[in-house]
């Protein structure tokens, strides 16, 4: 028990530096939820100009939802770059602290940080489009696809954290690539049928799709839960395989790291 108090300790003090890493790029944070703002207005303005509430509510909810996986997602992501960004990396590798309880830390402050950053936009979003009717939406469903879908993204984080680890130079945007390509697929602004054949099978293999369908069935069609099972089991088969499989791989190419002397390399 003295053990898992120091770790969960350590998680806190992860979640503290990230807390404070916000407030000391604050003027970036503000600039960046504008953009989000502004983005996800564009979007939805689509939705508008063809006079469809369907539609427009359909385009709010790709935006906003997106959002914030992608927010999770890069948080997570990002570690390693931070780190190294701040001249910390070879500092919190060495430290006598399990990787867990740093990984822990910085889940924890990404979901919260992404549902602050979330409500923002979607009170923006509602202010500005008070025509929305949201009289048949069922909240309890999009809470729920968000945190199953939110340990989906957190398993593909720590797989995509590997990549500025091992590769210093273009690891960074190997991982913005690849976040790139999940928002593709995943059918945030339009249905994945339209999609050709294979993309489509990659797109039932993206988390997202499935995050996405069920939010908007609760906000659009006002559906629980238990009527959406085909887009639940395929979240808690991948949050299940995908975040122990993550901590794994990142473990692992930590010691490969350590190993290859990896960490004291600036990029």
């Amino acid at each position: 028990m003295t053990i898992v108090a120091h770790e969960l300790k350590a998680s806190y003090a992860f979640i503290e530096r990230n807390f404070f890493l916000t407030r000391r790029y604050w003027g970036w944070e503000v600039a960046f939820l504008v953009y989000s703002v502004a983005g996800a207005l564009s979007i939805s303005l689509i939705g508008a100009d063809q006079g469809s509430p369907t539609l427009l509510l359909t385009l709010m909810v790709g935006a906003i939802f997106w959002n914030y996986l992608s927010v999770v997602f890069s948080w997570i992501a990002e570690t390693v770059s931070i780190e190294r960004w701040e001249g910390t990396l070879e500092y919190t590798f060495m430290a006598p602290v399990r990787r867990w309880a740093q990984l822990l830390g910085s889940v924890l402050y990404a979901m919260v940080y992404g549902l602050v950053h979330t409500a923002v936009i979607f009170v923006a979003l509602v202010l500005f489009f008070p025509q929305l009717d949201f009289s048949n939406a069922n909240p309890l469903t999009a809470v729920t696809f968000m945190l199953l879908g939110s340990f989906s993204f957190v398993g593909i984080g720590m797989i995509a954290a590997i990549l500025p680890l091992l590769y210093v130079e273009r690891g960074a945007q190997m991982t913005f690539v690849l976040q790139s390509c999940l928002l593709l697929v995943s059918g945030v602004y339009y249905s994945i049928d339209i999609l050709p054949g294979w993309m489509q099978v990659l797109s039932h293999l993206s988390p997202a799709t499935y995050v996405l369908d069920g939010v908007r069935a609760g906000l659009v069609k006002g559906m629980s839960v238990s009527e959406l099972t085909a887009d639940v089991w395929p979240l808690l088969v991948a949050g299940a395989v995908l975040t122990p499989f993550g901590l794994w791989a990142f473990g692992r190419a930590e010691q490969y790291a350590k190993r290859t002397g990896k960490l004291k390399r600036v990029g």
